[in-house]
């Protein structure tokens, strides 16, 4: 696997980065080793961060977990990514397009795990009517929620809002430029 550290507020010491290498180099089992791994360490105050990014064929495995301890946050993260993987093995690896990108045995090997099928409890209908992004925002926030689909009145499209951490905002639009 190729490994691509990069480091915020941090500089990446030889440690960090066999604590890296070690921890995630137990994810070659599941990819090939043409597999790039994106890691990004970070630090805030006292928040130790670490992002995972795995891009494979039409999907991406992403984890990031905090801690006070950038060696526990290491851990964390390798753990979070495997149980994604055992997870939605069927999901990810759709045979015809992303199969090159994992080991075979990993392919081969059936993991019993009884979330492998996402089931789907509850359907909500609701009206769109027309609202800018900063009302969109408010109507989360009255409503409790962390996100919230609206209709944009600027662009009449359907938008999402969401929650970010730090109290902040962000808006999801749709791009229908790839479209073939």
């Amino acid at each position: 696997m190729k490994f691509i550290i990069s480091g915020r507020n941090i500089d990446i010491t030889d440690g960090l980065r066999t604590a890296v290498e070690d921890k995630l180099g137990k994810l070659e089992r599941y990819f090939t080793a043409d597999t790039e791994i994106i890691v990004t360490l970070s630090v805030e105050k006292e928040r130790q961060k670490i992002e995972v990014t795995i891009p494979v064929k039409g999907n991406i495995i992403r984890s990031e977990q905090v801690s006070n301890d950038m060696y526990v946050s290491i851990d964390l993260v390798e753990e979070i990514i495997e149980r994604q993987l055992r997870k939605y093995k069927t999901k990810i690896i759709n045979k015809k397009q992303n199969v090159e990108t994992f080991q075979p045995e990993f392919i081969e090997k059936d993991y019993e795990d009884d979330t492998s099928e996402i089931k789907i409890i509850r359907t909500k209908k609701f009206g769109f009517k027309p609202m800018y992004p900063e009302d969109a925002c408010v109507q989360m926030e009255l409503l409790g929620h962390n996100f919230f689909v609206f209709l944009n009145a600027e662009t009449e499209e359907v938008n999402v809002v969401y929650k970010r951490k730090g109290n902040t905002y962000g808006l999801i639009e749709p791009d229908f430029s790839d479209e073939d």
